[in-house]
């Protein structure tokens, strides 16, 4: 599948459906998914009873408790509407998806002995097990098949995690091919054996929208804590009312309802759904499908990375470092001859030659007159051309050039290619004629920026390991170069799941990124498993995180949306819970400071009177609420810091400005109120 960039619309465009989804969200089945958020509902619909009762009746603050009863309501629908905007952002990025949803043309074929021209292309959803297809260079594999005809290189790296592409023929043990796979050179006429199921981008499409998304154990435990603080304020006000029989004044019970609600954790409750869809939409946004809130937030602790190394940390087709002439040849005749002999070759070794052989000459060096380009097949392992005056130009596998020319290796160029075999690449022959001009490096070439990527994670704390089938050798060299913390070489499935566990024993969580099959039990056993989109079937369905763009650094996003995930939920319950201190401290003097003068000193704010006190608090609370929005939808900015460091700033931004920013509101709404002659 092609890169896929899950942008969406801004949250003004989400707007009028978010407020109509807040509105269906009043149903007390959804309410009742948040502890806090269902008992504002049913105050409020307390409150509205007894404001009608009240004003049907003619008492003097009908119309104070018909205002409480609008901004309850008011907080409900707003909490409702943050919830229903995170979603919304994951809605619209699965409708762009779909609206760039194609399907593959498949050339299905009539009868396998005629392959080129019996063909009709028909959609790759349509296969049906036992049909017979035919796939030529370039072309991806469209279902596990068995090759029927044909003889052809496949690049199956992400599967075997080996880069050098493999050959594929009828008969025998190399007849089986795995759908995803592509075929590098030649052509294959192969027959389904496994009927398709529901495809990928259909099953990220359902990802994306998060429509069975699931609630976290950090949220669940949040959730626990706020229902406990809500059960606390309750029996808190339902004492006051005796407290207050007692000192001799009457509270009207619409007026202790609504100092419940004020004093419940509303601010934290109304936005926690919010933080934790608007975590799974920012990876999005970063191109990662999430299967699972808790992946994102068990991103933010991760302590170890396990990468597999083929189409990972390298770009999985091994690709031309270097040429080595033999003894008496002139290295820019080298890299001419291998230029000539690889411009037929469409494989991406053959590409990657071309290219070292034009930056080596400064271009495309002298045309030489060719005769016929012979183009790389899987057969002869060799590409070339046949110039005009019948010399033949040759590049390939070693056997294969030393049996084309019945040369043989001179001293050093032997070692050379000896070396590069010991050292984990793959030595290929360029010959004229019937002498050897020289060698060719090829290697796994690591991806640009990952280095530096790594050095970013170790200073985040988290431990990088290299996984991968080499020998311990060649494995060292890879990882000294990438400069990942260690190395596992000649890894099997089974090794890496040790490996996995043993970390997850000594108390460490574990993310593991890969993209072939044999990763899959690893993927599955991580604490985060991340597969590449590039990958096998398998790998992605044993993740919970999936990238798009198959950028194994990628985790660096992931674990940096987990760090701001949990900061945004801890900064914000900070806020909730000293707004709740603040408020309790501010109300309480005003509603019964006629019982008790001494309370005047407590009075701060000097509020109006207790009418005014409490409908301001009730404003003051759905327009907090309101106000954080998009600090949920966005997230608290993440610096690598320690927890205390990072426990200092919670309390000193969050904790004190939940501590002041009630005494201010309030009181610039009551002022409000009484100008607006609202009492």
């Amino acid at each position: 599948m092609s890169k896929q960039t899950l942008s969406g619309p801004s949250l003004a465009g989400l707007a009028p459906r978010a407020g109509r989804q807040a509105l269906a969200k009043l149903d007390p089945r959804a309410l009742v998914r948040n502890p806090v958020i269902f008992a504002t509902a049913v105050v409020a619909a307390l409150v509205t009873v007894l404001g009608l009762r009240d004003l049907a009746s003619g008492a003097p603050d009908a119309g104070v408790a018909l205002q409480i009863a609008l901004w309850l309501w008011a907080a409900v629908l707003i909490a409702n509407f943050a919830e229903a905007l995170a979603e919304g952002r994951g809605r619209a990025r699965a409708d762009s998806l779909r609206a760039t949803k194609t399907e593959t043309q498949v050339k299905v074929l009539r009868q396998a002995d005629s392959p080129h021209d019996s063909a009709t292309r028909v959609s790759s959803a349509a296969l049906k097990k036992g049909q017979i297809v035919l796939v030529q260079a370039g072309d991806i594999i469209p279902a596990d098949a068995e090759v029927v005809a044909g003889v052809a290189s496949v690049d199956e790296s992400a599967i075997t995690g080996e880069s050098a592409p493999v050959i594929r023929e009828s008969g025998g043990d190399f007849s089986s091919v795995t759908g995803g796979t592509r075929i590098v050179s030649d052509w294959l006429v192969l027959r389904v054996v496994s009927e398709p199921g529901r495809s990928f981008l259909d099953r990220m499409i359902a990802l994306v929208e998060g429509a069975e998304r699931q609630r976290t154990p950090n949220e669940v435990a949040l959730n626990i804590l706020l229902a406990g603080f809500t059960l606390i304020f309750l029996f808190v006000v339902v004492t006051l009312e005796p407290f207050a029989v007692f000192s001799g004044i009457s509270i009207p019970v619409v007026f202790l309802a609504a100092l419940f609600v004020t004093l419940i954790p509303t601010t934290i409750g109304g936005l926690l759904s919010a933080i934790g869809i608007a975590g799974m939409d920012r990876l999005a946004r970063a191109n990662v499908v999430a299967k699972s809130g808790r992946a994102v937030e068990a991103a933010g602790d991760v302590d170890v990375l396990l990468l597999d190394k083929t189409g990972t940390i390298t770009f999985g087709n091994r690709m031309a470092d270097a040429l080595i002439p033999a003894a008496g040849v002139a290295e820019r005749a080298l890299a001419e001859a291998a230029l000539a002999a690889s411009r037929a070759d469409e494989t991406p070794e053959g590409k990657s030659l071309v290219d070292l052989a034009r930056r080596m000459l400064g271009g495309d060096g002298a045309p030489l007159p060719v005769a016929e380009a012979i183009a790389f097949s899987a057969q002869t392992r060799l590409s070339g051309v046949d110039l005009a005056d019948g010399t033949k130009l040759r590049k390939g596998a070693v056997d294969a050039v030393l049996r084309h020319t019945g040369a043989t290796l001179d001293r050093g160029l032997a070692a050379s290619v000896d070396q590069i075999a010991r050292s984990g690449g793959t030595p290929l022959l360029v010959s004229r004629g019937d002498r050897i001009l020289g060698a060719v490096h090829l290697k796994d070439i690591i991806k640009p920026g990952v280095r530096e990527r790594f050095a970013e994670l170790r200073a985040m704390g988290i431990r990088t390991v290299m996984i991968t089938g080499d020998n311990p050798l060649t494995a060292a060299a890879i990882a000294a170069e990438a400069g990942v913390d260690d190395f596992l070489a000649e890894a099997t499935p089974e090794a890496k799941l040790d490996l996995i566990r043993k970390e997850q024993d000594g108390g460490r969580l574990v993310a593991m990124c890969g993209d072939g099959s044999n990763d899959a039990p690893a993927l599955a056993q991580a604490d985060v498993g991340v597969a590449m989109n590039s990958g096998t079937p398998a790998a992605k369905e044993a993740a919970n995180l999936i990238d798009l763009d198959s950028d194994p650094t990628k985790l660096i996003e992931v674990v940096l949306v987990g760090k701001q995930l949990l900061i945004s939920r801890g900064a914000l319950t900070t806020f909730s819970i000293a707004n709740d201190v603040a408020k309790y401290f501010a109300i309480l003097p005003a509603l019964f400071v006629a019982a008790y003068p001494g309370l005047a000193a407590l009075n701060l704010m000097n509020l109006a009177s207790p009418q005014s006190a409490i409908l301001s608090a009730v404003i003051f609370n759905a327009l907090v609420i309101l106000a954080l929005i998009p600090l949920a939808l966005r997230g608290v900015a993440y610096a690598p810091a320690s927890a205390a460091a990072l426990l200092r700033r919670n309390l000193t931004i969050y904790g004190l400005g939940g501590l002041v920013v009630p005494f201010v509101g309030i009181k610039a709404i009551d002022l409000a109120v009484g100008a607006l002659g609202l009492m």
